[in-house]
């Protein structure tokens, strides 16, 4: 999808904003609402938000920003059994790279809060850190008086790679994340999985202003669905994962992008491995 040209024209219809720019609408305390569509849904919204005046990041001459992450959880799963089991007051810890010339990585604490608003912290850690921080004192120390965790209780679960675009509305009181092209690896395991022409937005505000971006999607028929990248990775590549009802949301997304999948604990997948869900280790 990345190399579309359609996707390539719509993006060069909108404006630029670069990142000194949006130091002013980082949301780190804010409200998300997430949505999922197809790939062809996503050009007719591009589209419209080129007409509303929406800026779209720039950084390294990309508006399409590929980013890795890596998210860490504990033995038994708890930031994932967490949200699965709906807890309100939860936390995921990841390190992220933005992959840019400036390749920057960062560790991240998202925490979940009981008024539904999402904090996050964050700290810059090498690019040799990456893939496991725990070994930083420095970042190991930020994350104790941080976090419900320490290092200590933690090690890699699931790498995950993905392609963004980020808008932001002409008065930057919103910002709206779209990613695409989503690849997961579990890293206990070596199971991999895809989600082919998946689109997850994210529509980030403080809630103290009203949203351009909601008539667009309500326009084009995008409905909101709570989704977690990481708890559908899990579910589709952690066979010791108990799925319960994200079950469901993997049948709502199978649908959107027209292929089956299944959780990688299901008996399914003993006689039975889509390739389009890839969850076999290579």
């Amino acid at each position: 999808m990345t190399e579309n040209p359609s996707l390539s024209a719509l993006l060069a219809r909108i404006d630029p904003i670069t990142l000194d720019e949006m130091e002013s609408i980082t949301l780190m305390n804010r409200i998300d609402s997430k949505y999922l569509t197809d790939f062809p849904t996503l050009l007719r919204l591009l589209g419209d938000a080129a007409e509303q005046g929406y800026r779209a990041l720039y950084v390294d001459g990309k508006k399409l920003i590929p980013y890795d992450s890596v998210y860490f959880d504990t033995p038994d799963l708890k930031t994932y059994t967490d949200h699965r089991n709906r807890k309100l007051v939860r936390q995921k810890v990841r390190t992220r790279c933005y992959l840019t010339d400036s390749g920057a990585a960062f560790l991240e604490i998202k925490r979940k809060t009981n008024h539904g608003r999402t904090k996050k912290k964050r700290m810059q850690i090498p690019m040799a850190d990456f893939a496991d921080f725990r070994g930083n004192a420095g970042a190991a120390e930020y994350l104790k008086n941080r976090s419900m965790f320490t290092a200590e209780q933690l090690s890699p679960e699931l790498h995950t790679r993905f392609s963004r675009i980020t808008l932001v509305n002409a008065h930057q009181t919103e910002r709206i994340t779209i990613d695409l092209d989503l690849h997961f690896e579990n890293v206990r395991f070596g199971t991999q999985a895809s989600l082919p022409g998946a689109v997850v937005i994210e529509l980030k505000q403080d809630g103290r202003a009203p949203s351009r971006m909601k008539p667009i999607l309500l326009k084009n028929r995008i409905k909101p669905f709570r989704i977690s990248k990481y708890c559908t990775a899990v579910t589709l590549t952690d066979p010791t994962a108990r799925y319960g009802r994200f079950k469901l949301k993997l049948k709502r997304i199978s649908r959107v992008i027209g292929c089956p999948l299944y959780p990688a604990a299901s008996p399914f997948n003993e006689t039975h491995t889509s390739s389009s869900n890839e969850l076999i280790n290579e």
